[in-house]
């Protein structure tokens, strides 16, 4: 005998309550008895300050531009017909180094005026690197009040 016949079987389910609960049991119990490692430090050796070692200023040729396109060479007026004459130029001038010696690797200052065409200080770059003078900087002129 069959009383059931009209009635439908249920389904059996999974109950998740439980299941999530120990998940977050074990999740707590993990964070808690992980251990953290500590990142190991870069160790550097920072340099310090010498006071009685005195850093030796290189010579230095000054090259000045005005705006008329004359130029100058430790204030020495020059005439200027091409690259390679001003690079001789140059090489005059840092033969006349310091004590009277050659000076060995100078540094050619740029001090142009306002004025002066961009092509002319091209010219001394470009003189500079044919006389073999890789150590080149510009000088400015901070704002006046007018």
């Amino acid at each position: 005998m069959d009383f059931r016949r009209g009635r439908k079987r249920e389904e059996p389910e999974i109950n998740l309550i439980p299941f999530i609960d120990v998940l977050l049991v074990v999740l707590i119990f993990l964070m808690v008895s992980t251990t953290y490692s500590k990142f190991t430090e870069l160790q550097i050796t920072l340099p310090t300050a010498d006071a009685s070692k005195a850093q030796e200023r290189p010579f230095e040729i000054n090259v000045t531009i005005d705006a008329k396109g004359n130029y100058t060479v430790n204030n020495v007026p020059v005439s200027f017909q091409n690259v390679a004459g001003l690079a001789e130029d140059l090489k005059a001038a840092a033969a006349s180094g310091p004590g009277g010696q050659p000076a060995i690797d100078p540094v050619v200052i740029v001090n142009a005026d306002q004025f002066a065409m961009h092509q002319m200080v091209i010219n001394v770059m470009e003189a500079a690197r044919t006389a073999g003078f890789d150590k080149l900087t510009f000088a400015a002129q901070t704002g006046t009040k007018k």
